[in-house]
Formats: C-alpha cells, sequence, structure tokens
C-alpha cells in the first residue's frame, strides 16, 4: 500500500525522491520520509500528514548521490514521526524502507531489546534496520541476505549504509519493487510510476531476489547468491501519462478517458471478418478452449465486481457457467479444483495480496490460471499461466474508474470467443461487434451529461444513505456504483438485488434514503419497473439510469439519466459512466480527498 523509491546518481536528490514520491501519493499513505547519505553520514527527514509537509522540511538541493524514500500507511504504530519511515539502526548509519508486514517482528524485537538495541519506534519495519546491525559485516548485499530468512511475512525493502556510499539493496517478497535505469543513473521503486520521467528501462523483481544497485550498474542474485541475469523492459509510461491535463482531479480525468481505454482494450482483438475476438495471451489453442467447462473469475474490490460482469457474460453468450469469487474468501477456503474448469485472477496493478494469494493457492492444486491485469511485468502477470493485458493506461486516482470497464472490455472479447466456438452464429457474432465497437462513442455522448448529472449530485449529496439497485448483469454495475459512492463520497450506500428488495432491503425505504435503480431495456425491465414503484409506494425517491426515450420510466421516478440503446448485455458499459460521474461530484461537492480517499490505497499489497 505505500511507496518506495530510491536513487543513485548524480542529480539533484531532493527533486529525484520528493518527485518519486508525489507520483506514489495515489497508492495512500499517513506519514513520508526521505534518508540521504552525505559526507556527514545518513541524513534523515520525516514528517506527518501530506507530502507538502515534507517538501518544506527538504532542502531544495542536497549534495548526496544516493537515497531512499517512502511513503506510509500505518499498520503498526500510530501516525507519528517516529513511526515514519526511513527507520534507523542505534548506530545512525543503517537507514530502511519497507512496504508489507513482518508477521514475527515481536518476537524479533523482543531478543534485539534483550541484546541490548535501542529501539524508536513502534513499527514492524524498525526490526530490519537492527537486524542488519546485528549482521554487519562490511558488506551491505550479504548481511541483507542474511537476516532475510529471520523476516516471517512480506517486504518490498530497501537498505542504505553509510559506509557503503553509492549503493542501494533491495530485496522482495510480496511487495512489488522494481529496478530503473537512467543514464548513468540507478533507481529503485514499488512502482514504475515513482520513476517514469527519469528511467528509460525497468527490470521487474521476483520473490526471493536481492538487488544492489549504484549509479553505474546492478546485480541480483538468490538467497543463495546465485546470480541472476533478468530482462530489461522498456519503460511503458510517458511522462504525460502522470499528469492531469487540464482536469481538476485524476478521477475524473480517468472517467473521461474511458471512450480511449475501452478503445484500446478493443484494438486487433475484434475479428468482424470471422466474427469473433483475439486475445493471444490466453496461451490456450481453439481445442483447449472448447474442453473449458466451467469459469471462475477471482477479483477484489472492483475487480471482483468486474469478474461478476464477465460471469454474466460467459453464462449468457456462450452458455458456459461462470462464477465470480471475492479473493480475500478464495484464498483460504477449502478449494476443489472442478475439472475442466478455467480460473481468471483480476487485479489492476498485479499486485493485490489476497488475489496473489488465491492465484498461487489455486496453482499449487493444480488449477490452470490466467491473468487480467494493467501493469505489464506485475506479480500477477508473471505467475499466472497466460493472459490479457487491458491496456487501460495508467489509474493514478484511487477509486477505479477506467481500469474496471477494461476489465469488462477483456471479458466481453474472451465471451464473444467462447460463444463462436460453441452456440454463437457469425451473424450474431458479427452483430454483436458492431454494437460493442459503438461503445466508446455513446459512452462519450453519456459524459456530456455530465452538467446534468453535476445538477442531481448537488440534489441528493446532503442524504445520507443510498440503495443502488440492479438485475441481472446489471447486478454488479449497481454493485460497483455504491462502492464509488461510499469510496470518495463517505456517504453510506448499499448495492442490493432489485429483486431482493422484498426480502429485508424494502424495510430501509423512507424519503431519508434514495434509491438509484439501472433500468436497461432488456427482458427484465418490467420487473425493475414493479420494483420502483414498490419504492415510490414506501414514499421513497428514485433515480434511474435507463435507456433513452424510456417515457414510462421517466414518468415514474423522481430523476432520470438516459443513455443510448445497445445489447442488453453490453448496458453495464453505459449504464456505470453516469453513478461514476455522481460519485465524483459527490464527493467534490462534499469536500472529499478524491483522489486520495481517507483510509483507501491504490495497490493493496498487504491483507
Amino acid at each position: 500500500m505505500c511507496g518506495i523509491v530510491g536513487y543513485c546518481g548524480r542529480k539533484n536528490i531532493s527533486e529525484i525522491l520528493l518527485g518519486g514520491l508525489k507520483r506514489l501519493e495515489y497508492r495512500g499513505y499517513d506519514s513520508s520520509g526521505i534518508a540521504v547519505g552525505t559526507d556527514n553520514g545518513i541524513t534523515v527527514i520525516r514528517r506527518v500528514g501530506k507530502l507538502k509537509n515534507l517538501i518544506d522540511a527538504v532542502p531544495s538541493m542536497l549534495t548526496a548521490q544516493f537515497g531512499i524514500g517512502h511513503t506510509r500507511w500505518a499498520t503498526h504504530g500510530e501516525v507519528s514521526e517516529e513511526n515514519s519511515h526511513p527507520h534507523t539502526d542505534c548506530s545512525g548509519k543503517i537507514a530502511i524502507v519497507h512496504n508489507g508486514i513482518i508477521e514475527n517482528y515481536q518476537q524479533l524485537k523482543d531478543r534485539l531489546i534483550a541484546s541490548g538495541h535501542k529501539f524508536k519506534s513502534q513499527t514492524d519495519t524498525e526490526v530490519i534496520a537492527h537486524l542488519l546491525e546485528e549482521a554487519w559485516d562490511g558488506n551491505l548485499t550479504a548481511s541483507v541476505r542474511a537476516i532475510l530468512p529471520m523476516l516471517r511475512g512480506t517486504y518490498g525493502l530497501i537498505a542504505m549504509h553509510a559506509d557503503v556510499p553509492g549503493v542501494l539493496v533491495g530485496a522482495r517478497r510480496g511487495s512489488p519493487l522494481i529496478m530503473g535505469i537512467g543514464k548513468d543513473e540507478m533507481f529503485l521503486a514499488s512502482d514504475a510510476s515513482a520513476i517514469a520521467s527519469h528511467a528509460q528501462n525497468v527490470v521487474y523483481l521476483d520473490d526471493g531476489e536481492i538487488i544492489s544497485i549504484s549509479e553505474t550498474g546492478f546485480s541480483i542474485t538468490d538467497a543463495d547468491n546465485n546470480d541472476i541475469k533478468k530482462p530489461i523492459n522498456d519503460m511503458e509510461f510517458e511522462n504525460d501519462d502522470f499528469e492531469k491535463n487540464g482536469f481538476p482531479h485524476f478521477m475524473l480525468k480517468e472517467i473521461f478517458e474511458q471512450t480511449e481505454s475501452i478503445s484500446r482494450g478493443m484494438a486487433g482483438r475484434l475479428d468482424l471478418a470471422a466474427a469473433t475476438g483475439k486475445l493471444g495471451g490466453l496461451n490456450m489453442n481453439e481445442n483447449q478452449l472448447r474442453a473449458v467447462r466451467r469459469v471462475v473469475i477471482v477479483g477484489a474490490g472492483t475487480s471482483y465486481f468486474a469478474g461478476c460482469i464477465g460471469a454474466n457474460f460467459l453464462e449468457s453468450m456462450a452458455g458456459i457457467p461462470a462464477r465470480a469469487e471475492s479473493a480475500s474468501e478464495i484464498a483460504y477456503k477449502d478449494i476443489i479444483i472442478e475439472p475442466d474448469t478455467l480460473y481468471f485472477v483480476v487485479s489492476q496493478s498485479g499486485e493485490t495480496a489476497d488475489t496473489l494469494i488465491a492465484l498461487r493457492e489455486l496453482k499449487r492444486k493444480g488449477a490452470r490460471v490466467l491473468g487480467v491485469c494493467n501493469a505489464v511485468g506485475s506479480t500477477i502477470a508473471r505467475e499466472t499461466d497466460g493472459g490479457v493485458y487491458i491496456h487501460s493506461g495508467p489509474e493514478i486516482a484511487v477509486a477505479s474508474t477506467k481500469a474496471f470497464t477494461s476489465q469488462i472490455t477483456t471479458f466481453a472479447i474472451f465471451a464473444l470467443i467462447m460463444a463462436r466456438l460453441r452456440n454463437m452464429t457469425s451473424v450474431q457474432g458479427e452483430a454483436f461487434i458492431k454494437a460493442f465497437q459503438a461503445i466508446p462513442s455513446q459512452i462519450k455522448e453519456v459524459l456530456e451529461q455530465d452538467s446534468a448529472i453535476l445538477a442531481l449530485a448537488k440534489k441528493y449529496c446532503g442524504y445520507p444513505n443510498f440503495i443502488f439497485l440492479g438485475r441481472g448483469v446489471c447486478l454488479a454495475a449497481a454493485y460497483e456504483g455504491a462502492l464509488k459512492l461510499k469510496e470518495i463520497s463517505y456517504i453510506h450506500a448499499e448495492g442490493v438485488g432489485a429483486g431482493d428488495l422484498k426480502h429485508g432491503p424494502i424495510s430501509l425505504i423512507s424519503e431519508q434514503m434514495p434509491s438509484l435503480f439501472l433500468v436497461p431495456n432488456d427482458g427484465l425491465r418490467q420487473k425493475n419497473i414493479s420494483n420502483i414503484k414498490e419504492v415510490k409506494a414506501r414514499c421513497g425517491k428514485v433515480i434511474a439510469i435507463c435507456t433513452r426515450g424510456d417515457n414510462e420510466i421517466a414518468e415514474t421516478v423522481d430523476d432520470v439519466i438516459e443513455v443510448p440503446e445497445t445489447w442488453p448485455i453490453l448496458s453495464p458499459f453505459l449504464m456505470i459512466i453516469p453513478l461514476q460521474l455522481f460519485a465524483y461530484h459527490c464527493a467534490v461537492l462534499l469536500g472529499r480527498d478524491v483522489d486520495q480517499p481517507r483510509n483507501l490505497a491504490k495497490s493493496v499489497t498487504v491483507e
């Protein structure tokens, strides 16, 4: 969840470290700090609160050729400067930054205190610095290697020592760490975004690997000190990808980018002549795909809801039994690997801890697992048997928007492939593709209603509770809409199946509990209208998102947002856009920190 950046080079280290941390703000944090090596040893500067507090405390020019920085999200110990990273040992010669959780830190801490070590924080991370002090033999890499077997839990860490100037050593297990290569400079970071403006190439580290960098080179070894050769990849992102480009918030920019991100997800993957799709990264031939009898999609949060929609696509279009599972649940349940079942794990970052644990458990039991993620080189991308990059582009706002629609784009294409291998005719496939290809331009039409959605937000943002209701393929879109509202506005919102309304939730209906219905023009439309009338009969206020020209809906509800007509199965693409905008505008009107909502992080790398 936290952010790490490290630098070896000759440029202004203040600019490098603070700029890198600025790019990592989207991951969520409550304090930050840097440590730099100077002629007088290691200088540590830490501050609580927003990064601006640290920026104000750090000299604009620092004479140093190596240093580390960190944005912390409190897990062990309160939010304070003492608990902020970097942490040092007793001598002050060693400094550490760390993402993850050291599960056995208390036992280690007790032993170290008994040996005379003096601790200054309540964190789990500080034990790493003191362990390094004990293990120190003049070789930083060897010392790091010596202590790693003592650590139980997860880590992405960087260590520096005053007696080894110009060198940083990193290691990872369960928490991402990458290396960036520039011209006569080297970087370590938890995320490529931190170094995108400086590094031309990146190397992705795997669990169990240890890396040493200086401004002129690097070496990677394993736990037994064997050299490891890693592929060097081009930097995927451009510097402009991390700018707001005139939008007041990254979230609004990313909502409006969905016309482009969905188009990128389709590019080269729809074959109109054969009326099918193409996903080369699946690493499965047509015979293997035909042999699939069931699909299980695993994800967390927004990715889980995308998986629910993907499962609906597969059942409705291809007639394949499919379901979505919560990653945090499947990771620890007694998993029954069903014959001829294909598993997907879905994660924007490709580093989500719950989803990674589920992936490894599935593979341990012999399942074929494919990945759907946005981050090239991420752990999920490397550990799955195949998969698909959604090509959404960097998503900086904590609340996911364009990654969600890019994920369901991928599942729509996969469902088309599976349907054409089974029961879908070429005429039906061609019609589906044409309707699908129209989605980006139809989303543009929905985005043109932004001012009307802002007016709705002004009318309703003062209500403390909402119910979002949907049926069929739009049920998970209702769940996702409720999640967006509570994530960034802090308004309590529930996603409910409209068909379940009378099985309990209807007791909540009142004038103070607005209901937001998703009502596409499908076979369940009349059922939805009946549910709306039940709410209206109990004095509930109703907002409906419906198909353009549906006068019956417009005359029944209090407020309406209309979207263009599309194939009913594709309606979540259009229905979700007003929900994203509604949540965004409510949050802005209530003065919330839209891009970095409280208590949340973009990449959840600890359970």
